[in-house]
C-alpha cells in the first residue's frame, strides 16, 4: 500500500476561512465576547455572551475585529482568506477553537 502525501490547497482553505467568518455563530459569539464583554459595547443584559440576543450577531465578523482577537493586523486575515500565506498551525487550532470547528472542516487537501 503506497500512502501519497497530502498539500495543503492555501488558495480553497482561505475561502473556507472566509466563509467562516462570515458564517458561524459561534465564532460570531466568541468574538464578540473577547472584543466586548465588560465594555460599554456589550448588549447583553446577563453579561452571558452564550445568551446574547444583540442584533450584532446577526452580522459577520470584519476582518479587523478577527484580527484584534488574533493579536494580528488585518492583512494578515486578508492574505489568510485570500490563500497568499499560510495560516500556522497554532493561529488554525486558534481559528478551530473559536469556530468550534476540526480542523478537517477548514483544511482543503490536493495530491
Amino acid at each position: 500500500m503506497r500512502i501519497q502525501r497530502k498539500f495543503i490547497d492555501w488558495r480553497a482553505t482561505g475561502n473556507r476561512l472566509f466563509r467562516l467568518r462570515s458564517d458561524n455563530f459561534q465564532l460570531r459569539q466568541r468574538v464578540c465576547s473577547a472584543l466586548r464583554k465588560d465594555t460599554d459595547k456589550c448588549h447583553s443584559a446577563s453579561g452571558d455572551c452564550a445568551a446574547c440576543t444583540d442584533p450584532y450577531m446577526d452580522k459577520s465578523i470584519s476582518r479587523a475585529e478577527l484580527a484584534e482577537v488574533f493579536g494580528v493586523s488585518e492583512s494578515v486575515i486578508n492574505n489568510w482568506e485570500d490563500g497568499r500565506t499560510e495560516v500556522g498551525i497554532e493561529d488554525l487550532l486558534f481559528y478551530c477553537e473559536l469556530a468550534a470547528v476540526k480542523p478537517d472542516d477548514l483544511l482543503v487537501f490536493y495530491t
